[in-house]
């Protein structure tokens, strides 16, 4: 059986997987919404240059509030704001698909926080929400309508999420953050005899003598002779200090280099 951070951590990503293709399924639904916008327009305009008014064109193409078969509404400068929204919707679609893939993790840190490693997933539900309402909010082809809703759905799943992990979501759906945690994980049981360490390994002797502590540095470099500790060096004290510690300093064992000659018996006296 999995531990409860592995469910959580399929759950998150599986509501990234659906982030992402309701991401893609927008961007691609406002693209051809957006060629269809066009080529409404240049029929209209085609229209009108026949008719000798480019203003009003055919009455056929357009209706009293948008150009027929467009989201383009029939007024001042109403063919710019259509396509600049469209853009705009595209924009902010692709820097969210960015952020749901977490690259650069960076460039989101620093000029876009709310979409950072430090937040979670309310803001990204919002501005996917928003997104999603902008769009239905047109009379739009049904797979431009069903894109849309389906973000605007996501949207809320990611709100939801944002409320019960808070900044921690991102962490716990993170591929990186949960190798580090598996990496870091370490057993401390084997075979029901406890292998944590009971405490770090002691200095030693020598190290001891040559470093000590900053308050014996301090106190011998002010001539004080309070010091709790005091170097013996390396003769009969130290290897007495040392024994009293429990320290122990082996003698290497002699011996030749081998390009030495061998030794040979001296002149025997008689």
């Amino acid at each position: 059986m999995l531990p409860p951070r592995a469910y959580f951590f399929i759950g998150l990503n599986i509501i990234r997987a659906l982030s992402i293709i309701a991401l893609i399924l927008v961007f691609a639904s406002n693209v051809v919404t957006l060629v269809h916008d066009v080529e409404a327009v240049n029929r209209f305009l085609a229209a009108g240059n026949k008719t000798g008014d480019t203003n009003s064109g055919n009455s056929t193409l357009v209706n009293d509030d948008y150009i027929l078969g467009s989201t383009v509404p029939n007024q001042a400068a109403g063919v710019f704001w259509a396509v600049l929204n469209r853009l705009l919707i595209l924009a902010q679609v692709i820097v969210l698909f960015m952020s749901e893939l977490g690259w650069p993790s960076s460039f989101f840190n620093r000029f876009f926080p709310v979409l950072g490693d430090d937040f979670g997933l309310g803001a990204l539900g919002v501005i996917q929400c928003l997104i999603g309402a902008a769009v239905l909010s047109h009379h739009v082809d049904d797979f431009t309508l069903v894109s849309a809703f389906f973000l605007f759905s996501v949207g809320c799943l990611n709100i939801l999420v944002g409320l019960i992990f808070r900044q921690g979501a991102k962490s716990k759906r993170s591929v990186t953050s949960w190798r580090d945690h598996a990496k870091s994980a370490l057993p401390t049981h084997v075979a029901g005899v406890d292998v944590r360490p009971v405490m770090s390994s002691p200095p030693t002797f020598v190290s001891n003598i040559f470093n000590g502590s900053e308050k014996d540095r301090n106190s011998s470099a002010s001539g004080s002779t309070s010091s709790g500790f005091a170097g013996h060096g390396f003769g009969r004290q130290g290897e007495k200090a040392a024994a009293m510690q429990g320290y122990f300093i082996s003698k290497p064992v002699e011996s030749l280099p081998r390009y030495a000659p061998k030794p040979t018996a001296g002149p025997s006296s008689e």
